[in-house]
């Protein structure tokens, strides 16, 4: 190649166009992202607690500054929230809950005491 010619034509040069936005993105990522932790806390169960962490961790990482700009929480919120709700799944592991009374069953009455 010669050093003095520039083979690149000017007349063909086209400047950069940013593209128009979409408008109103619904979002179904962040969405899951914020209420799979609150239905993992409240069934307390564990796969929907580790999928609210995949999730909100996909979501975090994913999200761009239009949707940061329109989204009312921040994405680490959404982090912190299921990691919280992971741990609330695993915490009867570890604390495990102390035995109710031996008299009734959980959704009866307790017998009746004999007359002394």
């Amino acid at each position: 190649m010669s050093k003095t010619k520039d083979p690149r034509r000017p007349d063909l040069i086209i400047p950069y166009q940013e593209p128009a936005g979409k408008g109103d993105n619904v979002e179904f990522q962040s969405t899951l992202s914020s209420t799979l932790p609150m239905a993992a806390i409240f069934m307390r169960n564990k796969y929907i607690g580790w999928a609210a962490v995949v999730f909100s961790m996909q979501s975090w990482l994913g999200e761009s500054e239009d949707s940061k700009k329109s989204q009312s929480t921040p994405g680490y919120f959404s982090v912190g929230m299921s990691f919280m709700a992971l741990l609330v799944t695993y915490l009867p592991m570890f604390l495990p809950p102390t035995p109710g009374p031996r008299g009734g069953t959980a959704t009866g009455a307790a017998p009746p005491v004999p007359p002394s």
